[in-house]
């Protein structure tokens, strides 16, 4: 039997799936925590000793990282993971990142050459890569069933209006409250790029005013559309994180080959379901198919319809080195789903022009891209920097925030 691998979680909140999950893994000992809200910190712990597990909770990073870990999951907020992963992949842990990879090009940088010195594991928890209908779609790919690569669609359309406050605190510089509209990105793009191998390589962006958004404190545009050139000629649109009225929330994929195309279900059953058609074999088909990467412990965690699991388990095997280390995102692909988020907002901002997606595998690409720091965070502010929206009316009063503030502490306490 292997020796357990001794693992820590940083963020609370999400991070609660990932403490389910590693306190009953049995190639994992959960051993620490750490959120700066008390509360958060309690219900992981009582979730850890539910399966049996005690976990050391610390409020303070510093303290957490001191503890005694082989491998961190990095769940704390998706603006901030590409500074901890480097400082934690510099002191010899293995890192997994929840999304984003990186929030700035320089950081990408840097995160990729911190892989590379530091030899450690580095993969990318892009769940929807894991669900059964994008799984399905890419074992019909690889098989050859769909031809070669030509278009492909992803949306995330997820309205977090009537629940913001509880979300985002009643903090204006919160990062839900001012990151751009196309960066939370990959749960769109990535499983365009898992199923098919190719990657972007140029893409435009456009993005539409902010008019609901701003009624609950969000200072970023309400919806964005990405238009994409793959690197093998095939062309792909995404839209990322928006805003937009719609229930449930839409999560679907379509792929389109030379021989047929695939796509996810669009209302009932979601990424369940997949709808298929092959030149020659009649009319589409209609199924749920069968979940390849089903064990009897995933079985038993929930978490976006079981997806969450998977990226903990390939995390594991890619450190133990073991055969479905393949299936875990490295560092490359991620910045592959993750740059052009970051670019297309570049793109709104110039006037929808097209830019290059540097290949980080690259050294010489990087070099563009060294220390570049453009971002619409607040703590980043000043001359040449973007606003968190094209749409420059947009104006949020303080006491909406202070509103929201009260509410929350009104129910959740401090």
């Amino acid at each position: 039997m292997s020796k357990k691998i001794k693992v820590g979680v940083f963020g609370g909140g999400r991070g609660q799936i990932m403490v389910e999950v590693l306190a009953k893994h049995p190639d994992a000992k959960l051993v620490a925590v750490c959120d700066k809200y008390r509360p958060l910190l309690e219900e992981c712990r009582h979730k850890s000793e539910a399966a049996g597990t005690s976990v050391e909770c610390y409020e303070d990073f510093d303290k957490f990282f001191e503890h005694d870990m082989d491998a961190v999951v990095l769940a704390n907020y998706a603006t901030e993971h590409a500074p901890y992963a480097i400082r934690l992949l510099d002191s010899g842990r293995h890192v997994t990142s929840e999304i984003m990879a990186a929030a700035t090009m320089g950081e990408a940088v840097d995160l990729v050459e911190a892989v590379e010195r530091s030899g450690k594991v580095y993969t990318y928890a892009e769940n929807y890569c894991y669900f059964r209908g994008t799984q399905e779609i890419q074992r019909l790919y690889r098989s050859g069933a769909l031809g070669r690569f030509m278009h492909g669609e992803g949306e995330y359309i997820h309205d977090c209006g009537p629940y913001w406050g509880d979300i985002a605190y009643g903090e204006r510089d919160h990062w839900r409250n001012w990151m751009p509209s196309t960066y939370y990105c990959t749960h769109a793009l990535g499983p365009l790029v898992t199923i098919t191998g190719c990657r972007p390589v140029r893409v435009t962006g456009y993005e539409t005013p902010n008019v609901l958004r701003r009624t609950y404190g969000c200072l970023s545009s309400d919806a964005a559309l990405v238009a994409c050139q793959m690197d093998n000629g095939a062309i792909a649109k995404f839209i990322p994180s928006a805003g937009v009225k719609r229930e449930p929330a839409a999560i679907w994929f379509a792929v389109y080959g030379t021989k047929g195309s695939c796509e996810t279900d669009r209302w009932s059953d979601g990424t369940d379901r997949v709808n298929l058609y092959i030149e020659g074999e009649g009319e589409m088909k209609s199924y749920k198919p069968d979940f390849p990467l089903e064990t009897e412990l995933s079985k038993t965690i929930g978490g976006h319809g079981g997806s969450d699991f998977y990226t903990m388990h390939f995390f594991l095997e890619a450190i133990l080195g073991r055969p479905g280390k393949e299936n875990a995102i490295d560092v490359y692909t991620a910045l592959d789903m993750t740059l052009p988020g970051i670019l297309a907002y570049r793109s709104i901002c110039s006037g929808n022009q097209p830019f290059d997606v540097p290949d980080m595998r690259d050294k010489v690409q990087r070099e563009k891209w060294r220390g570049d720091d453009w971002s619409a965070d607040p703590y980043k502010a000043g001359p040449g920097q973007p606003r968190p929206s094209s749409d420059k009316t947009v104006d949020v009063p303080d006491k909406l925030y202070l509103k929201q503030a009260e509410e929350y502490q009104k129910k959740h306490g401090s």
